[in-house]
C-alpha cells in the first residue's frame, strides 16, 4: 500500500533542513581526511614494482580523478535528496532491489572495517612491543572496533565537527607532511625514477582500476554524509578536489615507500613501522596516523548500520553495535593477503551500479525523486513486486563488462572465459566501459518498465 515519510526523523529518511548543518568546508575536511590512511598507503604500493614510478603515478592520477568525479555526482544527489545512498538507489533498482545493494555494500564495509583494525593493530602492536614490551594484537584488534563503534555511534556531525575539524585533520596534514619530506630528502628518488616496471599485474589500466577503486569504494557512503550538508553546489566540488588530492597523494607515498624499502605491499605497514620507529619522532608520527585512521573505520561501522536499516527497521545504533562486532570478528580471522583482488571487485561491483544511479536521475528523473514514494509499497518505485529488472539487468551487465576489461586475478582462476578476452579490450581496463555499459544499457531498457511517471520535485509533492 501507498505511504508517506514517517514524522519522526530516523537514519534513512529526508533530513530536516535543521539537521542539514554541514558546509562545503565541512565535506573537503571529512573526504580529503577519510581520503588519508594506511590502507591507501597498501593500495598504493600494489602498482609497483610491475608499473614503473612515473606510469604508476600517472596511473594514480587518472584513476583519481575519475573515481573523484563519480564520489563528487554521488555527493550531490545525497545533497539534493536528503537521503542515504541506499535509499537514493530505490528509484533505480525498485525498493526492494535496493535492498540487494545493501547486503553487498554490508559485506564490503564490513570487509573494509575488519582490513582497517587489522591495520591499526598492527602498528599498534609493534609500536607497544618497542616501547612496552607488550604486543596485545588481540587487545589492539578490540580496542580499535570499540573506538570505531563509539564513534558510529556518536554520528556524522559530532565526528567531523568535535573531531576532525578541531584537531584531527591538522595533525594528520603535519604528519602527512612529514613523511612526505623524509621520502624526498633521506632516499634517491632519481633512481626510481629511472627504474622500469617489471611488467606482470597490474599493468596500467588495471593501476587506473585499482586507484578508482578507493574513491569508488566510498560511493555507497557519500550520500550518507552529504544528506547532512546544507544545499550547496560547493558540496560536489569539496568533495572531488578534497578526495582526488589526497588520494594522490597517499597512493604516492604508498609506492614510493615500499621502493625504497624493498618491501612487497602484503608487508609495507610492518617495514614502515620499523623503518620509523628508531626515529625520534617515528612513533608520534605512527600514533598520529592511527588516529586518523579511526574514522575511517567509523565510516565503514556507521554506514554499513545505516544500510542495514535500508532493509530491517531497527535502530541504528543498536546495528552499529553489531556491525562493529562483525567487523572485529573477521579481523581475528582475515589477513591482507589478496588485496588487490577485493579492491577490483569492488570496482566492478559499484562501478557498474553507479551507472545506473547517474542515468536514473540526471537523465530519466532529471535530478527529481518523490520522497514519499521512496517509502511506499505500490507507489512509483515499486515496479513488479519492489524490483525494478531495468535497475538489476544494467547492473550486471556493467559488472560482466567490468570482469572481462579489469579480469581480477581471483576470477580469473575461477573463470575461464575471463582469460580468453581479446587482450585489446583489458589494455583501457574496466572503470570506464563498465560505468557506460551499465549507464546506456539502463536508458534502452528503461522505456519498457510501464506505469512510471514523471518523478517531482520536493517542493511539487
Amino acid at each position: 500500500m501507498a505511504g508517506s515519510i514517517p514524522e519522526a526523523f530516523d537514519e534513512i529518511t529526508p533530513v530536516p533542513d535543521d539537521r542539514r548543518t554541514l558546509g562545503p568546508l565541512n565535506i573537503a575536511v571529512l573526504w580529503g581526511d577519510l581520503a588519508v590512511g594506511l590502507l591507501v598507503l597498501v593500495a598504493g604500493a600494489l602498482l609497483v614494482p610491475a608499473l614503473g614510478l612515473p606510469a604508476a603515478i600517472a596511473a594514480t592520477v587518472i584513476g583519481s580523478i575519475i573515481g573523484s568525479a563519480l564520489l563528487a555526482v554521488t555527493a550531490k544527489i545525497g545533497n539534493d535528496t536528503g537521503v542515504p545512498t541506499m535509499v537514493a538507489l530505490r528509484p533505480s533498482l525498485g525498493i526492494r532491489g535496493s535492498y540487494l545493494a545493501s547486503v553487498l555494500n554490508i559485506g564490503q564495509l564490513i570487509g573494509w572495517a575488519g582490513l582497517e583494525v587489522i591495520i591499526m593493530a598492527q602498528a599498534s602492536r609493534a609500536i607497544s612491543d618497542e616501547f612496552f614490551g607488550f604486543e596485545g594484537y588481540y587487545f589492539w584488534l578490540a580496542l580499535f572496533a570499540f573506538v570505531a563503534t563509539a564513534f558510529a555511534i556518536g554520528g556524522p556531525v559530532v565526528v567531523v565537527r568535535d573531531f576532525l575539524q578541531r584537531f584531527g585533520m591538522w595533525i594528520v596534514l603535519a604528519a602527512t607532511i612529514w613523511l612526505t619530506y623524509r621520502l624526498f630528502t633521506v632516499y634517491d628518488l632519481h633512481e626510481l625514477f629511472d627504474r622500469e616496471g617489471t611488467g606482470g599485474f597490474p599493468n596500467f589500466w588495471q593501476g587506473v582500476d585499482i586507484a578508482v577503486s578507493l574513491p569508488v569504494s566510498w560511493l555507497p557512503l557519500i550520500a550518507d554524509y552529504t544528506r547532512y550538508a546544507r544545499r550547496s553546489a560547493g558540496v560536489a566540488w569539496a568533495t572531488f578536489w578534497s578526495y582526488a588530492i589526497a588520494n594522490t597523494w597517499f597512493f604516492f607515498l604508498g609506492f614510493g615507500y615500499v621502493l625504497v624499502l624493498n618491501a612487497d605491499p602484503g608487508s609495507l605497514i610492518g617495514s614502515l613501522v620499523d623503518s620509523l620507529l628508531p626515529l625520534a619522532l617515528g612513533w608520534l608520527f605512527l600514533l598520529v596516523i592511527l588516529v586518523d585512521e579511526t574514522d575511517n573505520a567509523f565510516a565503514d561501522v556507521y554506514s554499513a548500520s545505516v544500510s542495514l536499516q535500508n532493509i530491517v527497521p531497527v535502530p541504528q545504533r543498536l546495528l552499529a553495535v553489531l556491525t562493529g562486532i562483525c567487523a572485529f570478528v573477521l579481523a581475528v580471522s582475515v589477513d591482507l593477503l589478496g588485496y588487490e583482488n577485493f579492491l577490483l571487485l569492488i570496482g566492478g561491483v559499484f562501478v557498474s551500479l553507479f551507472g545506473v544511479l547517474v542515468a536514473d536521475y540526471f537523465v530519466t528523473s532529471r535530478q527529481r525523486y518523490d520522497p514519499e514514494d521512496l517509502y511506499a509499497e505500490g507507489g512509483r518505485y515499486w515496479y513488479w513486486s519492489g524490483v525494478n529488472p531495468a535497475g538489476l539487468l544494467a547492473w550486471l551487465a556493467g559488472f560482466v563488462v567490468y570482469t572481462a576489461c579489469a579480469q581480477p586475478p581471483a576470477l580469473v582462476d575461477h573463470f575461464s572465459w575471463i582469460s580468453e578476452v581479446p587482450s585489446d579490450l583489458t589494455t583501457v581496463g574496466g572503470t570506464v566501459p563498465s560505468f557506460a555499459v551499465s549507464l546506456l544499457v539502463y536508458l534502452a531498457l528503461t522505456p519498457l518498465m510501464a506505469g512510471r511517471g514523471r518523478a517531482v520535485s520536493p517542493a511539487e509533492a
